[in-house]
């Protein structure tokens, strides 16, 4: 079959007449042919494979292009990328590899396509369009990957045996693109994953947290997250989620199984945001549950403090996957410190002070948090579930009054340590934070406005309790 109508832009014919000038031969392959036969919008990543030297081909297409763009150069792996207008194409010599135990690194010579499609990761990875001349736009499929995406199945070109374990990152993304595509993974391949699970420790935290992203970034991110316990590698990778698996029953006594609850929450969340850090708290913001539950005879099961236990697990867990201990880790952290907060003001007559401390406590965040606890609600009760969102509705209502009027978000005091010394002719000293202590808390219980001149006469009020005298 031919598809010429998948290159018409500009850039292929440029790099047709290239490698011709070269005499060589040269493919797109891989994710922008898939992409297109799949009808899934424009793919900004290109790859080009030629038959012969890869970097000499975008050297020489890059004297073709407007103001000659600069071609990035990995000769160790006899690579070029190169930008063009809102892409980047890379450009690779065919080749072989063959691989060692003790390294995903491959050992790599000089190839045909055969070869280059040989060491794809599947044949839906396999697909490669001919830049030649005379067969321009013909797909070379060895491995019948049309079939496999018109049967949304994931299969390796190979025995997978051999695949996964030469490079175990596949093992993830097989299960990555089973989520992003919403495709099967063959039965031979799935079970290759759970015999070669072991051998994901050879692999890079970082680049298993690549893979991670991509999963929880997806429609429907409990797709991947159920392959990846089913395969065994999720208690490689983390092990704080499996531990959430399973109900206990004491008395006739049970708890809901914490991991499928999990799994649902994220999916729920999945539906109101894009922001991947909010997910990343949404798939933790239960796992301080294992190491906290207990049993009470009166009071059935419990875990209690969990969401703190959890805020503390949160910052191992990045530190273990070499993840960003920055602001991020610490904006997940809060959500899951804070997770129960709101569920808990749904349930009660919500009161002005309680919502002046979440908003306080939450500060720009609390709009995450909200979001965060309404997919938090997985009850199967059609009256629960919507009495439960009415009530969100109310607590949302009222966090955006009272945010109206006292201003309460990245809250500063109306008076400062240095007003405080100042008033009192005092230096630093315990007395200032108990007078600042005072007015965030008469703020807070709405015993006063968040003004100055209502501050200031609480500070003058308290600083006489407390023995001072005004200068």
């Amino acid at each position: 079959m031919n598809y010429k109508e998948a290159l018409q832009n500009d850039i292929f014919k440029i790099i047709s007449e290239s490698a011709e000038a070269l005499n060589i031969d040269s493919y797109v392959i891989g994710g922008f042919v898939r992409d297109y036969l799949l009808n899934r919008g424009t793919h900004k990543d290109i790859d080009i494979v030629a038959i012969g030297s890869g970097i000499t081909l975008a050297k020489h297409v890059s004297k073709k292009l407007p103001n000659t763009p600069k071609v990035q150069v990995f000769k160790t792996y006899g690579t070029a990328m190169l930008p063009f207008k809102d892409m980047d194409i890379e450009f690779v010599g065919a080749r072989k590899e063959s691989y060692t135990k003790d390294s995903r690194n491959p050992i790599v010579e000089n190839g045909t396509l055969e070869d280059d499609q040989n060491r794809r990761d599947f044949t839906i990875n396999a697909l490669a369009l001919d830049l030649n001349k005379t067969n321009y736009g013909n797909i070379l499929d060895p491995f019948n990957g049309v079939e496999d995406l018109k049967n949304k199945i994931i299969r390796t070109p190979l025995d997978p045996d051999i695949t996964y374990s030469d490079d175990p990152l596949r093992m993830m993304r097989a299960i990555r693109f089973a989520t992003q595509l919403n495709f099967e993974i063959e039965p031979k391949s799935l079970k290759s994953i759970s015999k070669n699970k072991e051998r994901i420790k050879i692999i890079t935290k970082e680049r298993i947290v690549v893979e991670l992203n991509k999963i929880l970034e997806s429609d429907t991110p409990s797709i991947g997250f159920l392959l990846l316990e089913k395969t065994g590698l999720l208690d490689y990778i983390l092990p704080e989620l499996t531990a959430l698996k399973g109900i206990d029953e004491i008395e006739g006594q049970r708890h809901k199984d914490n991991f499928y609850h999990t799994l649902e929450v994220v999916d729920n969340i999945a539906k109101h945001t894009d922001n991947v850090w909010l997910r990343w708290a949404a798939l933790l913001h239960d796992i301080g549950k294992a190491p906290t539950k207990k049993f009470n005879k009166k009071v059935g099961w419990t875990f209690h403090a969990h969401e703190f236990q959890g805020a503390k697990m949160v910052y191992h867990l990045f530190k273990r996957l070499k993840m960003p201990l920055n602001d991020k880790m610490k904006f997940v952290q809060k959500m899951v410190f804070m997770s129960s907060r709101p569920i808990v003001l749904a349930q009660d007559i919500v009161t002005d002070s309680a919502v002046r401390r979440l908003i306080f406590d939450a500060g720009d965040y609390v709009e995450d948090l909200m979001t965060l606890c309404e997919a938090d609600i997985t009850t199967k009760n059609p009256k629960k579930f919507q009495k439960y969102h009415n009530n969100f509705k109310l607590v949302r209502q009222k966090i955006e009054e009272v945010e109206a009027r006292d201003h309460l978000r990245n809250f500063q005091p109306p008076i400062s340590g240095e007003d405080i010394m100042k008033t009192f002719n005092i230096k630093p000293s315990r007395e200032i934070g108990q007078i600042k202590e005072a007015i965030k808390e008469a703020i807070l219980e709405g015993d006063i406005p968040n003004e100055y001149e209502a501050a200031y006469q609480l500070m003058i009020k308290e600083g006489n309790r407390l023995g001072l005298n005004v200068n």
